[in-house]
């Protein structure tokens, strides 16, 4: 195994030139091409003279040469989520400027010709990264970081977690563009001198693919892991897994289950937040409900049943604590979660918790997961649900209706009838982000008028089929035509990519759209079915939307951009 080497040291000391750091479409990129391209990012920062630049990334090698080109020309960084326009428009107030992967009206920077040697070691003061929540409850939330508190956090999980992977590499299904990316994927396999795969493992398939290749660890999220095909030849790779890592959520005890059957372990799941860093972990291997386990130096207490956290990985005067939103019990081992906060909401003059209303929904069997939010008015409830197996079958036989109802006779012992919510959506899957978080903004989009009532009928890795209704209150009917209302056209191409996007993990870009053809006009109230299908080589999703009167639209909508 290689020597340790903290982050303020990585580049004055250095290691051998041969060293492998990373692995590109199976080639080696040892240390000396990490030193090549840190000085040609470090000469490009200190050029531009900008002390807060944002960084973002599909290549994890060249984001690492990137980050220590920044540190070492002491600028600061930030690490927006994605590249979406919303997001860039955000960051142009808070940055001096931009590098990677970002569209050419931010001027992102490029490396240029910079000197190779002259590396110093790194201020543990300095102030060295900027993250962001997952804005899973409203708008994200900027988070400051110091270099110490990156270094502690590696070296907790170098001390706990090193001997599981031995010899192996790094691979991820997880972006380094979030803290658990950033550290499970780049700063501790650099500490550690591990090398890691510098194209993240988008599907199923691309993990199996990396297992052939030799002894790995995994980095995941309970995104990736609910969504195991047991049609893949999982046991054929599964002795060259060293460890598997979860973190950014709760992993449900389905995913759990298929772990252990698939992959032949349990997860290590690690509990923590962007603000608060790691604070615990556990790994179930027998017992589905064992205690989460305290990480070294990191404290835990209670006020008012929340979590209350003093660590190393924490920016706080000496002594202080940091309220979770966490409700937790303390036990002799460890702490057992219970749950987020109350989210408390006051409605009609009474305050509301969603938690608890949450919490209530799930009581009954009829959900696996549910999230309450307000819709944009302010003085309605809304659920986004997961159906369990007996939820499904009363929706079936009986409606949405009658599984409306019955989810409101649940709460019925706990709540006032001002307090139920007044609409609901069942999904097989919550919308998850690139950070495996749903955020509140892609649930209340489901119940944006432009989106379509739909339900899934058939569902694989590469081919779905839903039902959909052109709803005569559809905004799209509005002026198109008047007297004769139709679908236009390119809200049905929109329906296919939104559906897509939702079903299948697609590429991010938008390329083009081929042998485009539309057969039938779609009128007001008409019931469609639609089939999808991915053809993942091609980078290809084809569309047909069909009706009793036969087929109505079809075509093929291609999608690129490099994985992360």
């Amino acid at each position: 195994m290689a020597e340790l080497i903290g982050l303020e040291q990585l580049m004055s000391r250095g290691r051998l030139p041969g060293h492998p750091v990373a692995f590109r479409e199976g080639e080696a990129l040892g240390f000396a091409s990490l030193v090549v391209r840190a000085a040609g990012w470090r000469a490009a920062f200190e050029r531009h003279g900008g002390r807060r630049q944002a960084l973002y990334f599909d290549d994890t090698f060249e984001f690492s040469a990137a980050l220590l080109g920044a540190w070492h020309a002491g600028v600061c960084v930030y690490l927006p989520a994605d590249a979406q326009p919303a997001t860039l428009a955000r960051l142009r107030d808070e940055v001096d400027g931009f590098a990677g992967k970002i569209p050419a009206e931010y001027a992102p920077l490029s490396p240029g010709e910079g000197r190779e040697g002259g590396w110093t070691p790194l201020s543990p003061e300095a102030r060295a990264l900027v993250v962001y929540t997952s804005g899973s409850s409203g708008e994200p939330t900027a988070i400051p970081k110091r270099l110490r508190q990156l270094t502690r956090e590696v070296a907790t999980l170098a001390a706990l977690f090193e001997e599981r992977l031995g010899e192996a590499r790094v691979v991820s299904t997880v972006s380094h563009q979030h803290i658990y990316g950033l550290l499970f994927r780049v700063l501790w396999p650099l500490t550690a001198g591990r090398p890691f795969a510098a194209h993240g493992l988008t599907y199923p398939e691309d993990i199996v693919a990396a297992l052939r290749q030799g002894p790995a660890g995994l980095i995941a999220s309970p995104a990736h892991l609910k969504r195991l095909p047991d049609m893949l030849d999982w046991a054929q790779v599964r002795g060259n897994l060293r460890a598997l890592f979860s973190s950014g959520g709760p992993l449900p005890l389905e995913a759990l289950q298929a772990c252990r059957a698939l992959l032949g372990q349990a997860p290590v799941e690690v509990y923590g937040s962007s603000e608060t860093g790691g604070i615990a972990w556990r790994q179930r291997t027998g017992d589905d409900a064992l205690a989460w386990r305290v990480m070294p130096g990191v404290e835990v207490g209670t006020r008012e049943e929340m979590l209350t956290v003093r660590s190393p990985h924490l920016d706080l005067p000496e002594g202080d604590w940091l309220r979770t939103e966490d409700r937790v019990r303390l036990l002799p081992e460890g702490f057992e979660l219970l749950g987020r906060g109350d989210r408390l909401l006051k409605l009609e003059e009474k305050r509301v918790s969603l938690s608890a209303l949450e919490r209530t929904l799930l009581e009954g069997g009829l959900l696996r997961e549910a999230r309450v939010l307000p819709l944009e008015d302010g003085h309605r409830l809304a659920v986004v649900a997961v159906p369990s197996e007996a939820g499904w079958k009363l929706h079936g036989e009986e409606g949405k209706r009658a599984l409306n109802q019955a989810l409101r006779q649940q709460l019925t012992s706990r709540f006032e009838p001002s307090a139920f919510p007044r609409r609901f959506r069942y999904l097989e899957a919550m919308p998850v982000n690139s950070q495996g978080k749903s955020t509140e903004a892609s649930l209340a989009a489901l119940f944006d008028p432009r989106r379509p009532r739909a339900r899934v009928l058939e569902q694989s890795a590469d081919r779905a089929l839903l039902t959909l209704e052109a709803s005569a209150d559809s905004p799209y009917f509005e002026g198109h035509f008047p007297g004769t209302p139709i679908l236009p056209g390119v809200t049905q191409v929109h329906w296919a990519i939104h559906f897509g996007r939702e079903l299948f993990t697609l590429p991010p870009d938008f390329l083009r759209l081929a042998a485009l053809k539309f057969q039938r006009v779609i009128q007001p109230g008409t019931s469609l079915t639609l089939e999808l299908t991915w053809k993942k080589e091609r980078g290809s999703l084809d569309f047909k939307l069909t009706s009793d009167t036969g087929v109505h639209a079809s075509g093929r909508i291609v999608f690129g951009g490099a994985n992360v």
